[in-house]
């Protein structure tokens, strides 16, 4: 076996760039709770992304019958057999629990919210996926808990009004972002027995929904300065540009019909306005 292949089996198993999103946010709610960059920050962050590891590698070991029913999600390690369910399941292991370890390092509060988002993930969400179509609902309060963590580690105490609307934007955020993902997949996610938007609604009506919800999220976001979030003289006209760029998406995307190239184009605006939203909160909370 070569060298890059256990790597390459490791990123996979883990969906390293989603555990990385994930510690990004955890990372904006760090500085808005403490306003600087410090050392202490490393191990609330770190464990924020071993917890997210270990979480999609759980969830893919629970989903594998699943997951070789799809395919863009056969080539998965487990269906593809490149790693066997128990080392897999083992790995998951280690990872939730250097994540909790981590975390404990903090406080015992920031430990429970990461078993929460454990819980939350790999105990309902990942339930709900096989019930009901609408699963993806519920199942944003996981992308909720990485930044609310984050705020909790770097010593913030309650849920200010700034807080609310920051945890309500990440909320927001993730149903354009898996609808438009659905819109490509959604008839593999009905061959594989589970319930799909696709199978209630035609493509124009779950089109029409999408950008709804998109342009709830821009909003959201629009929003945020009036919170105290993003007011910085020299942050405030570029993330102003984002939110009506992404605006103009989710216009376009509901005056469109379906079947359009627009929604893969709406899908990368949706991640990047929110990456571009964590960078410019960051920034801002900097200063």
């Amino acid at each position: 076996m070569k060298m890059h292949k256990p790597l390459s089996i490791f990123f996979d198993l883990t969906r390293f760039r989603i555990a990385f999103f994930a510690a990004c946010s955890a990372v904006t709610g760090l500085i808005l709770a403490d306003r600087r960059l410090s050392f202490s920050m490393i191990l609330p962050i770190l464990g924020i992304f071993l917890l997210a590891c270990g979480a999609s590698a759980l969830n893919q070991v629970q989903e594998r019958r699943l997951d070789a029913r799809m395919t863009r999600t056969a080539a998965r390690p487990l269906p593809a057999q490149r790693i066997s369910p128990e080392t897999a399941l083992a790995v998951a292991l280690v990872l939730l629990f250097g994540g909790l370890f981590l975390l404990a390092r903090s406080s015992f509060l920031v430990v429970v919210l990461g078993f929460s988002a454990i819980f939350w993930y790999n105990g309902v969400y990942t339930v709900l996926k096989r019930k009901t179509a609408f699963a993806v609902i519920p199942g944003t309060l996981v992308g909720v808990f990485p930044p609310l963590i984050g705020w909790v580690a770097g010593g913030g105490t309650g849920l200010p009004p700034k807080i609310v609307a920051l945890l309500f934007f990440f909320f927001l955020w993730q149903v354009p972002h898996f609808w438009l993902l659905l819109a490509d997949h959604g008839v593999e996610y009905e061959k594989a027995g589970l319930p799909a938007l696709t199978a209630l609604f035609s493509a124009l009506q779950l089109r029409r929904m999408t950008a709804i919800w998109l342009l709830a999220t821009a909003v959201a976001g629009l929003m945020l300065p009036l919170f105290g979030l993003t007011d910085s003289p020299r942050v405030l006209p570029l993330y102003l540009l984002g939110t009506i760029l992404l605006s103009g998406c989710g216009i376009a995307l509901l005056r469109s019909r379906a079947g359009s190239s627009l929604d893969a184009l709406a899908f990368r605006a949706t991640n990047l306005f929110v990456l571009f939203v964590m960078v410019l909160l960051s920034f801002g909370g900097l200063l």
